[in-house]
């Protein structure tokens, strides 16, 4: 990014709380169609612009402690933006922007930077991925070319010497201690020169980060990677945290979670919520797929002490739906940061000698099998929701495909603003299933709920589901 780019007219807004500015782009988004602006600036079904002012005023309003997207919008309900073309280029007005953005009323700059990927990707995937031909989106083949093409249009594949990106998952809601322990891994892995990759909100998203880059700056890395993976649906109630120099706006939760697997080498767990569980069980049901068997994927499940109960919790849900051999796909370590390091050290090597053995590319993982019921993008709604093939009699990673979308749904009653207003209007999300299973989910989620997992505010926390055996 051009540090230096023009940047005039910012100014307080007449409350004095929020700002108004007008920001010009770096040179890589410096112009854009006459078509694409009108897009951008369309109100109307068919345009561009709720998705696009709901991801920009996520973006700056990064650093708030806040998981409630209603709370978010109803507070800068007149926050806007819009573009105004040039003939030297484009220029982004923002009004009434939050004032935590700025400093002395220019606008920090890697919130500019997370404006612009906002800006980039959703011109990107709507001009180049949307209703091309090129891009049989109906298709596994096609969804996992659109994917690496989003990936590279955002310059996110890299050509590397030897696999070392981390992809960490864990809560955007976790306690201090859980937070200071997953920046602790981070510390241990970007002392053995890994990169990381979250899911770029706060929480245990942001910690592995902090961490690395201060390991990274002591091991005098100059070009460390903090790659942050979101989309539209989500980026509001996990706003990209400062640490992410790296940030792509994925269009749907299916095509962000393909996207972390086909960049990532290894993957860590840390204490979570649904969401961190709706991760987990997308990966295992990857890994339960016949064609790979053999595919080398680290995965470890860690926290400190006091989180020993949760992993275990974990541990017996997915041995009592899936299957006991399930288990041997991941690793528990509790309270090990270096042992948690240096594992996965030892598993990318290993990756790295798969994907030489397969000529398999180190920074997309193109090997990997992922059947089209987990790249299907899935709308939770009422009727969605009520529907879902939750029984044992099919095959163990379709099953968990659904468990995925009923975990999914969940996630979306929380957080997601469509989600909030159905539940609003016609109670929660029913959820209906082999009665084993839904006793388990049951029991998993309720413990959620009472270890404060759910929510960041989880004082009046209403369960946004009813499971039905």
């Amino acid at each position: 990014m051009d540090k230096n780019t023009e940047q005039t007219k910012n100014r307080p807004a007449p409350q004095g709380h929020d700002v108004c500015a007008s920001i010009t782009p770096d040179t890589s988004m410096h112009m854009l169609s006459q078509h694409e602006v009108e897009k951008l600036c369309d109100a109307s079904q068919g345009g561009l612009h709720e998705i696009f002012r709901n991801s920009a005023l996520a973006v700056l309003t990064s650093g708030h402690e806040s998981d409630d997207t209603k709370a978010i919008f109803s507070r800068y309900a007149d926050f806007d933006i819009g573009l105004e073309q040039r003939d030297r280029g484009v220029k982004l007005e923002l009004i009434n922007a939050p004032a935590s953005a700025f400093v002395d009323g220019e606008i920090i700059q890697g919130i500019k930077e997370h404006l612009f990927a906002v800006l980039r990707d959703i011109i990107y995937v709507h001009n180049e991925i949307q209703d091309n031909k090129k891009f049989d989106l109906e298709t596994s083949d096609g969804i996992t070319n659109a994917i690496f093409h989003i990936l590279r249009n955002a310059e996110i594949i890299h050509s590397v010497a030897n696999p070392h990106l981390v992809v960490c998952w864990g809560g955007h809601s976790v306690s201090d201690v859980e937070y200071r322990y997953t920046k602790e891994v981070g510390y241990q892995l970007g002392l053995r020169s890994m990169d990381i990759c979250t899911g770029c909100g706060p929480g245990a998203m942001k910690g592995p980060m902090k961490g690395a880059a201060i390991a990274h700056a002591k091991q005098r890395i100059k070009n460390g990677r903090y790659l942050g993976l979101t989309e539209p649906g989500i980026i509001a109630a996990e706003a990209p945290n400062p640490i992410v120099n790296e940030l792509v706006i994925m269009p749907d939760i299916e095509k962000r979670l393909e996207a972390f697997v086909r960049v990532g080498h290894g993957f860590i767990v840390f204490p979570g919520g649904v969401g961190t569980l709706e991760e987990i069980l997308y990966l295992l049901g990857l890994l339960l797929h016949p064609d790979n068997t053999d595919v080398p994927f680290p995965l470890i499940f860690t926290g400190p002490k006091h989180c020993a109960n949760y992993f275990r919790a974990i541990d017996v849900f997915i041995k009592q739906t899936l299957g006991p051999a399930t288990a041997q796909r991941y690793r528990i370590i509790i309270d090990d940061p270096q042992r948690v390091a240096y594992e996965m050290t030892m598993g990318i090597q290993r990756v790295r000698e798969f994907r030489k053995q397969t000529r398999d590319a180190y920074y997309f993982n193109w090997h990997l099998a992922i059947d089209h019921e987990f790249q299907k993008p899935f709308m939770p709604t009422h009727e969605s929701m009520a529907t879902l093939d939750l029984y044992a009699d099919q095959p163990v990673h379709l099953l968990v495909a659904n468990l995925r979308r009923a975990i999914s749904g969940v996630v979306a009653g929380n957080i997601r603003h469509h989600a909030l207003n159905a539940i609003e209007r016609n109670g929660p999300f029913t959820i209906h299933g082999d009665a084993t299973i839904m006793k388990l989910m049951d029991e998993l989620l309720q413990s959620f709920i009472d270890e404060h997992r759910m929510k960041i505010d989880q004082q009046n926390y209403k369960p946004c589901y009813e499971i039905i055996p």
